[in-house]
């Protein structure tokens, strides 16, 4: 792909349609740009893994945030922010009004693109209703990655005839995103249903002896139902582009 982007280039260039200049320029940033010495932004993710470079918020200073994230919207129609807070995406919206905040989740999204072909597939379930944080984080990482995702939700283990009265619709997917807290047993339960792969995302929802998602995080790695993988503790980006990886194979 980055061979064909420079030789694009390069014809562009020939016929007159960009100058010398304009030329170089692109080609500087091509690899990766240094953002005044506290980001190297990654031009090329998008040409390597289909999807442009993800901005994580959680510890970085708001204005640093926002100068990534306009940098980002220059090279892409796509831009996303994972852990955001409120106080940073007002600093961003300043800077970008076209992004739009979504406090469940805490992210942050810009998408200019037109194309509405998203391919069906993914589910979403969560144990409980508390849980929905991370597994609306995947959805709508996975949403952002062209994928059309359906959601179930608050159908955890202490009332199985919930998720039971759905399982039709679980058969009908093609990869399966559970996140859950507390025992961390529904993924075990929905890997024991269905023939398609399980993404367990433990949470970090829980009393004391959950230890922040350590217990569910243990269960989901000993389930005994095959076809599950588990991402960490609160991951529900990690598996939003799992899933969408494994639902955009031919």
């Amino acid at each position: 792909m980055q061979t064909e982007n420079i030789k694009l280039l390069l014809e562009q260039v020939k016929s007159g349609a960009v100058d010398v200049d304009a030329a170089m320029d692109k080609l500087r940033h091509l690899p990766y740009e240094n953002v005044d010495n506290f980001a190297m932004l990654d031009h090329h993710r998008s040409m390597r893994n289909g999807f442009p470079e993800v901005i994580f918020a959680q510890g970085k200073q708001p204005d640093q945030v926002a100068t990534i994230a306009q940098k980002l919207a220059e090279r892409s129609d796509k831009v996303l922010i994972t852990r955001i807070d409120k106080s940073t995406a007002e600093v961003v919206l300043s800077a970008l009004p076209e992004m739009t905040y979504h406090p469940i989740p805490r992210l942050m999204i810009l998408d200019r693109s037109t194309s509405t072909d998203k391919k069906p597939g993914i589910m979403v379930c969560s144990a409980g209703t508390a849980d929905m944080p991370v597994a609306e984080e995947a959805a709508m990482t996975a949403e952002l990655m062209n994928n059309k995702v359906d959601r179930i939700y608050d159908v955890g283990v202490a009332g199985i005839h919930r998720l039971l009265d759905k399982v039709d619709q679980l058969w009908e997917s093609r990869v399966i995103i559970v996140a859950a807290g507390m025992d961390g047993a529904l993924p075990s339960v929905i890997g024991g249903l269905v023939s398609v792969p399980v993404i367990a995302v433990p949470t970090s929802v829980g009393y004391g002896a959950s230890f922040n998602g350590l217990a569910a995080l243990l269960t989901m790695l000993n389930s005994c139902s095959t076809g599950v993988g588990v991402v960490n503790i609160d991951n529900g980006f990690g598996a939003g582009v799992l899933a969408s990886s494994i639902n955009q194979l031919k």
